[in-house]
């Protein structure tokens, strides 16, 4: 794969899958902006980005449920590079919760972020796809496409990426702009800790989830980025509307 001249817009670069994606399409050649809302972090990743590839990385720091940011990132990407070819919608967050225990408040800071912002960044970045024929790749979760318990809203806004990703293929499949999706399992990033975990739950909960993974672990943030540079690139130019699963085989092959 080669993203030699492409421009590649990845939100919730500061960490995660998010800070794997951008070091590996810097890799493969492309010109990656990335979006966070931690400078520090943002700034540390745009370092070992640099490291690796020949294109210096955009940073732009920047809340994707603020509209106003929003409008700035897209301006501004458009203004260094003059274009735009993948967009790569990351940034999200999850809180623990279910019917019985959540609220109104979690579910719209949720929604706001894991949905609300896509669908804004999106509408903005389209017009700029459509003229360079790129394509969007959208990070969910197999929590879009089963259940689990304690995480209600969470559940809720990735089946609804979901479909947004399905929707939104099915709108510019004409114009020739590709939509997918990546659905991960259980990955080793942050988020959990993020959610409250102390690091020696963390570890139980990784060591635990090897049983529910039919390749028998967790994965790592590098092959779901990988995953992402599939959908992104060329090669994968008969693909659209496909929400596919990073998951060591836990959607398909594991009792539900």
């Amino acid at each position: 794969m080669d993203f030699s001249g492409k421009v590649v817009l990845i939100t919730g670069a500061s960490s995660g899958i998010g800070a794997a994606t951008a070091k590996y399409l810097t890799e493969l050649g492309g010109s990656v902006v990335l979006i966070g809302r931690n400078a520090e972090n943002l700034n540390k990743v745009g370092a070992e980005c640099q490291a690796l590839g020949k294109q210096k990385p955009f940073l732009l720091v920047a809340d994707v449920t603020k509209t106003e940011d929003n409008s700035r990132v897209i301006e501004e990407t458009i203004k260094k590079f003059g274009k735009l070819d993948v967009l790569v919608n990351n940034a999200g967050i999850g809180k623990y919760a279910g019917i019985e225990t959540t609220s109104l408040e979690q579910y719209d800071e949720i929604m706001q972020t894991n949905v609300r912002a896509v669908y804004h960044l999106t509408m903005l970045a389209v017009p700029h796809l459509i003229k360079s024929k790129g394509n969007i790749v959208n990070v969910s979760s197999i929590a879009g496409t089963r259940a689990f318990a304690n995480v209600l809203a969470y559940c809720v806004s990735k089946a609804a990426l979901d479909q947004f990703t399905r929707c939104v293929a099915l709108d510019l499949a004409p114009k020739q702009v590709r939509v997918n999706s990546v659905n991960p399992a259980v990955i080793v990033t942050d988020f959990h800790n993020r959610l409250g975990m102390s690091p020696a739950d963390y570890a139980t909960y990784l060591k635990n989830c090897e049983k529910s993974h039919p390749l028998g672990r967790v994965g790592q943030a590098s092959e779901v980025a990988a995953a992402i540079a599939f959908l992104a690139a060329d090669t994968a130019s008969f693909i659209t509307g496909t929400c596919l699963c990073v998951d060591g085989g836990k959607n398909n092959l594991c009792p539900r």
